[in-house]
């Protein structure tokens, strides 16, 4: 499976001007990560129990690969790689870069170790900083769009960091905590849900204008949508619980079939996380276990699950042209990876408005992931970055409690396959009007 790692749309030019603002975002992305990283154990960054995630020194490695590959190898006059072989260890699904160590491995590699990731890294920036500094205008308008790129790439592996590293951690019986656990904010009942109405028409949706976006968000291009309301919050714990309880897993009713047929041969009953100890209901979290708290939004549901959910409950999801119609005029707000918490929150109490827009969890859509009409991707190895994923996946929107607020907008689209529950992932209800 591919991780979601959609790339962007080389638009936004540099100028002399810009070389400090460019070199601060390199520095301030670069160091979030290490920051990341501060809780781990020297072993924490080597571990890889399931195919589908990758050590976190992996992840240092790649994001570092990846700037050296595209902008030092591209921009910098007679460089020359850090290692030779980082270049088939460290490549992700760059085919026309060359060949790459298989995904399933990546936890076998002892070696280069830790300290030699970090080196690299450190040289890799030292140059990238120098590169920026002291190159001319022309130069630095060819690079910046692909630093930017860079940067935006480092910041959906800050998110990968997060969610693989939970994963790991949650496979030892121990059930260690990453750090502190966050204080539970809702000693109080779920925000009572809501369901704001829209108008149906045409509409425009995807990125336009200046500034940053993945080459997938765009053309800009009109869509026809009916009238349809969505839920002015997320759906719960404890709603989701009530599903699990009236044998929602059972019930072959509300499921796609290929979603009963991967529920039933990986003996799915609930959520990733939950477990039950002494007939309580528990989760894991990045904290640690903790009670699960009814009011907080339901978390690490794969695509089968939201759409099983919102059958049974005799609703839907929303399609994402519903969704972006929805969030274009919110404010981009939310609990995200900054506050460092990484763990979901209740809604806010609120009487005919949206929450949750952005952060705690991503949204699934009812849309699949394909290319909006006139969509192309870009030639060379960036343009693998999104266009050959456009395949048996579907669209998330809003972010996460581990995105990055500065990397959101109401155009991203991310995409996973409908099996997977392993991210952030949640589900906000819709309606025909």
């Amino acid at each position: 499976m591919v991780v979601s790692d959609p790339v962007a749309s080389a638009s936004d030019g540099a100028s002399s001007e810009s070389r400090e603002p460019l070199r601060e975002r390199f520095e301030q992305v670069r160091e979030f990560t290490l920051l990341l990283c501060e809780p781990l154990a020297v072993e924490d960054y080597v571990l890889q129990n399931m195919d589908d995630v990758s050590p976190t020194k992996w992840h240092l490695a790649h994001t570092t690969w990846f700037f050296e590959r595209f902008v030092l190898q591209e921009y910098a006059a007679d460089y020359e790689p850090w290692e030779v072989p980082y270049d088939f260890l460290f490549n992700s699904y760059y085919n026309t870069v060359g060949a790459m160590h298989t995904r399933s491995r990546r936890g076998q590699l002892s070696r280069p170790t830790v300290g030699d990731v970090l080196r690299y890294r450190r040289e890799v920036d030292a140059r990238i900083l120098d590169l920026v500094s002291g190159c001319d205008t022309q130069t630095l308008e060819q690079l910046a769009p692909v630093l930017t790129l860079g940067c935006q790439h480092e910041q959906q592996h800050q998110e990968l960091v997060l969610t693989d590293l939970k994963y790991n951690l949650s496979c030892n019986p121990l059930l260690p905590a990453y750090h502190e656990a966050p204080k539970s904010a809702s000693a109080i009942s779920p925000a009572r849900q809501e369901w704001v109405s829209f108008e149906g028409g045409i509409r425009e949706i995807g990125h336009a204008g200046p500034g940053f976006c993945f080459d997938n968000e765009g053309p800009r291009h009109e869509i026809l949508l009916r009238p349809f309301a969505l839920s002015s919050r997320l759906v719960t714990n404890g709603e989701f619980l009530a599903f699990v309880e009236a044998g929602g897993y059972e019930r072959p009713e509300p499921w796609l079939d290929l979603g009963y047929a991967v529920i039933r041969t990986q003996g799915r009953g609930h959520p990733l996380y939950w477990y039950r100890e002494d007939g309580v209901w528990m989760q894991y979290t990045l904290g640690g276990p903790v009670r699960l708290d009814l009011a907080e939004p339901v978390c690490h549901v794969s695509f089968f699950e939201a759409d099983a959910f919102a059958r049974f409950t005799g609703y839907r999801l929303p399609n994402e042209g519903e969704w972006e119609a929805a969030a274009a005029d919110r404010p981009l707000e939310g609990n995200t990876a900054e506050r460092m918490r990484f763990h979901v929150e209740a809604a806010p109490p609120a009487r005919g408005v949206f929450s949750q827009i952005y952060g705690d969890v991503w949204e699934w859509t009812a849309s699949p992931y394909t290319g909006y009409p006139g969509y192309r991707p870009a030639a060379g190895a960036l343009g693998e970055y999104n266009g050959k994923f456009m395949c048996n996946q579907y669209v998330l929107r809003g972010g996460s409690c581990a995105t990055s607020l500065s990397h959101l907008r109401p155009t991203y689209r991310n995409f996973f396959p409908p099996e997977a529950q392993w991210q952030f992932t949640g589900i906000r209800l819709a309606s025909d009007a």
